[in-house]
């Protein structure tokens, strides 16, 4: 019998073990943390017949196939099965070679930013033209879960990890939102990074792509009948905005001569340009499924957004203040940052090696002051003395979650009637918090003490 080992006992990997064991293939997970929740986990495989190992990671005798929910090839365990020749493969991966016959054909999306949001409008649409649809993957729902169940289609948010370790993946079609730096300690290189994004193109029955971004065009341009989305007039073939409509050139019986409206900037929420980018995207996958507008509109209006996306938390001394604690990369915050035209920037954490100076030299004329905390603050502190040199910048010390207390004071007292005081990172929250959720719930939390003071 063959033994396929699973790397780790996360949602995915959890998910992947009790999938096999129920095919009645033989099981080991191997575990290099003893906790509570892994031991729960653990308990809970056993009684499907998954034996699970806890402490050294090492590849079982006798495994024909690794199971990866996103480790890099130079983890240890994963370099140990690619050095004995055994087949590596990602979760995502496993769950399109287990699908059944007339499956649900899957709608893909990948990006730098703005994934998670454009597959939960993607799955709002499809709703909303009466489909059974669910949105998995990276978003949250191990793939291999839903795979088996009789879905009208699936929306599938894909990461590079993941899409690094697919091989025969061939969604309905599939999408690209972005591509910025991001993940390169686990790549190695801006170059690979992008071409794992670009392999969810490799076997797509419809290719979409952001035309205006030139790193997208240049990953769609092999495939012939590729459709771009834009923020711009859509030319023939492509899904664009006039004025303050989202208008299809691309699926309607005549891209040449005809256009569709499907929606309006008033059924975007929040309403900011990657936003739109986000929603014309959305629409270009549902579409190549043959929904009709009305749906597009209907779902978008729908939609409601996860919290820590450009979320809205009160107006105190008509200073707005949004967390947009999601934004834990450059890229994601130069799409907050380009929504506000007056702004007191909250930001720091975990850069993961990314240069922020492009970040802030774009950012620069809106910005009326910054606050700096977390781990690589420093970096971000010297970006802004080069390109900002006239912005007043606090640093924050210390690492206790605490001090976000400390930063919503400064950033008030540096704001002025009209700013809006943003939490956009540009960093992950590692350094002191448990999660960027965590890092946005304080940021509120601040922003409602700054007002009960203020009402006092």
């Amino acid at each position: 019998m063959t033994l396929t080992c699973v790397a780790g006992l996360g949602v995915s990997g959890t998910a992947v073990a009790g999938a096999l064991a129920g095919r009645g293939e033989r099981v080991v997970v191997v575990e290099a943390v003893e906790g509570e929740r892994q031991l729960t986990a653990a308990a809970e495989l056993a009684r499907a017949g998954v034996e699970t190992r806890f402490g050294e990671m090492v590849l079982p005798e006798g495994t024909t196939r690794l199971v990866t929910t996103g480790w890099a090839p130079h983890h240890p365990l994963v370099a140990a099965a690619l050095a004995a020749g055994v087949e590596v493969v990602g979760e995502v991966e496993l769950a399109w070679r287990l699908r059944p016959p007339h499956a649900a054909p899957w709608l893909a999306l990948t990006g730098t930013n703005g994934k998670t949001t454009a597959v939960r409008m993607l799955t709002s649409i499809l709703q909303a033209a009466g489909l059974d649809a669910l949105a998995v993957g990276n978003v949250g729902v191990p793939v291999v879960r839903a795979v088996a169940e009789p879905y009208d289609a699936l929306a599938v948010e894909l990461s590079s990890f993941q899409l690094h370790w697919s091989s025969t993946l061939a969604p309905h079609a599939a999408a690209i939102l972005n591509i910025a730096p991001d993940h390169l300690d686990w790549h190695g290189s801006m170059a690979e990074y992008a071409a794992a994004k670009g392999r969810i193109y490799e076997r797509a029955g419809t290719v979409i792509y952001n035309a205006d971004d030139p790193e997208c065009a240049r990953l769609a341009e092999p495939y012939e009948g590729a459709v771009g989305f834009t923020l711009r007039a859509p030319r023939s073939g492509q899904i664009g905005v006039v004025e303050d409509l989202l208008v299809d050139r691309a699926f309607v019986a005549d891209p040449v001569e005809a256009a569709e409206e499907l929606a309006t900037f008033a059924d975007i929420r929040p309403l900011a340009p990657h936003n739109v980018a986000n929603a014309l995207a959305a629409a270009a996958l549902a579409r190549s499924l043959g929904v009709p507008s009305e749906a597009v509109r209907l779902g978008l209006r729908a939609f409601k957004p996860d919290p820590h996306r450009l979320s809205h938390v009160d107006r105190v001394g008509d200073v707005d203040y949004v967390d947009d604690s999601k934004a834990t990369n450059p890229h994601a915050a130069a799409a907050a940052l380009s929504a506000y035209p007056s702004i007191v920037w909250v930001a720091g954490g975990q850069l993961k090696g990314a240069d922020v100076d492009d970040l802030v030299r774009r950012a620069a004329p809106r910005l009326r002051g910054a606050v700096l905390l977390g781990a690589d603050r420093a970096a971000i502190a010297e970006a802004l003395a080069r390109h900002a040199p006239n912005v007043p910048v606090v640093d924050i010390p210390g690492q206790d979650t605490g001090v976000m207390d400390t930063v919503v004071t400064e950033a008030a007292r540096l704001a002025s009637p009209g700013d809006t005081v943003l939490l956009s990172p540009a960093g992950a929250s590692l350094d002191m918090f448990p999660g960027y959720p965590a890092r946005g719930e304080a940021f509120a939390r601040a922003v409602h003490e700054l007002r009960r003071r203020r009402e006092q």
